[in-house]
């Protein structure tokens, strides 16, 4: 479902849109957490909110936030649909105590029809370039594969969870210079306020892992 919703938003918005309204799973989570976590929310997390849901409208409607006109309403919802989606995954994966990588395995073994069943009906299963064949591959490896164990051993090897997941953010940077260089889009100067807004955001809900992290 997540990749599903995740790639149509790609279909219809630039990409230096569509992922960092993605990547308000961070904050959607923190959303989330408070209902199906019972975990208690600070001051410091409605703060970060509003830090990065001002940074979603500046990218939504590329900076034109008076007149709020969404470059592409469907797409700016899906995308953002996307990060629900994302943030329900990991907040059911935690009650999980599985290995992880089983539980990856598993995870995508069990999709598997259901993405087979909306390529034979929902598809044009004509293939007119071995660029959608190698694009397809690139993302079942390193988007989906590799990089999902990789974290996942991180997590498990790191003296705090904390130390690790902080360096996530570096990631949204590196994506819109990758976007530059190989899509070739060129990127707004509200895509970079409101990134860094979420960013921000996040970070503000993180204050108190990261003053620990300084602490050590």
């Amino acid at each position: 479902m997540y990749y599903t919703v995740l790639f149509k938003a790609y279909s219809l918005l630039p990409a230096q849109e569509a992922q960092p309204l993605n990547y308000t799973w961070a904050i959607v989570i923190t959303i989330l957490s408070i209902p199906l976590l019972k975990q208690k929310v600070k001051i410091c997390h409605f703060l970060g909110l509003i830090v990065g849901f001002l940074g979603v409208l500046i990218i939504a409607t590329e900076g034109n936030i008076k007149e709020f006109h969404l470059t592409d309403p469907i797409g700016v919802t899906l995308a953002l649909s996307s990060s629900l989606v994302w943030a329900l995954y990991w907040i059911y994966n935690v009650r999980d105590k599985k290995d992880e990588v089983l539980k990856l395995f598993l995870n995508f073994l069990f999709s598997f029809p259901f993405v087979l069943i909306a390529f034979l009906f929902f598809s044009d299963k004509n293939i007119s370039s071995y660029k959608g064949i190698i694009g397809g591959i690139y993302s079942g490896i390193f988007e989906m594969g590799i990089t999902f164990v990789l974290w996942l051993k991180a997590l498990k090897y790191a003296k705090r969870v904390s130390q690790v997941s902080i360096l996530i953010y570096f990631s949204p940077f590196l994506s819109l210079l990758f976007i530059r260089i190989f899509v070739g889009e060129k990127i707004l100067i509200s895509t970079i306020t409101g990134l860094l807004l979420i960013i921000t955001g996040v970070l503000i809900q993180k204050y108190d892992e990261i003053k620990e992290i300084f602490k050590k």
